[in-house]
């Protein structure tokens, strides 16, 4: 079972999640901080599907807004994409230690994990705004091009910070925000053909190729056999 609430955090999300047969986990531009009652982990940046292995065992996670976490955990996103990795490989082996005993006694793990979020958020610079503002455009629609220059970035400029922030480039990015637009209108009962349009696809047979590159899933058996 799956469930999530908004972080204090801003623009996080706190989730807990038991499965019983785990599904793949989708690309959304996001990274997140894991606790699996044993380990801390980092989630990458994922340009594809992710098919979570292992027993099946209780998860808590803080999900960063998009382009926020390398800033907190000291590590370019580029780094981390695709990947899973151990939070002791980015951080001194002492100090993890001492943040899994402090999940470990924790009689909720997703709160405990939230405040080990908030306090590495108090200590690091915050996400410089264009950060926010390339999301925010690239999530309505906008051209990657025009959003380039409405930042006053030229296009290897936007790329190679894109790159630490995110894990891939602006193009990248504009196309899992829009898979996520996609997704969020489907599950609300859109029909796929106006899905399609209203997401930025050209078409219906556009929307469902993207979807089975990013997803390795046909649209329907994503959102329940719709």
């Amino acid at each position: 079972m799956y469930a999530e609430r908004t972080s204090r955090l801003t623009g996080a999300m706190v989730w807990t999640h038991t499965p019983a047969a785990a599904g793949p986990v989708l690309p959304d531009g996001c990274m997140d901080l894991l606790w699996n009652g044993e380990r801390l982990l980092v989630a990458g940046p994922d340009t594809r599907a992710h098919a979570p292995g292992g027993p099946a065992r209780r998860w808590a996670g803080v999900r960063f807004p998009p382009g926020t976490a390398p800033a907190l955990l000291g590590v370019p996103a580029r780094e981390l994409l695709d990947e899973r990795v151990e939070l002791s490989d980015l951080w001194p082996a002492a100090r993890v230690r001492r943040l899994r005993a402090r999940m470990a006694a924790a009689a909720d793990p997703a709160a405990a994990l939230e405040a080990i979020a908030l306090d590495e958020a108090a200590a690091a610079a915050p996400p410089d705004p264009w950060v926010h503002r390339l999301v925010r455009r690239l999530d309505e629609g906008r051209p990657v091009a025009a959003t380039a220059a409405e930042l006053g970035l030229g296009a290897r400029t936007l790329h190679r910070r894109c790159l630490a922030a995110f894990g891939y480039g602006p193009k990248t990015l504009a196309r899992i925000l829009r898979l996520r637009r996609a997704l969020d209108l489907a599950r609300a009962g859109v029909p796929y053909a106006e899905t399609a349009l209203r997401a930025g696809y050209a078409d219906q047979s556009h929307l469902a190729r993207d979807v089975r590159e990013l997803a390795g899933l046909p649209l329907g058996r994503l959102i329940g056999g719709r």
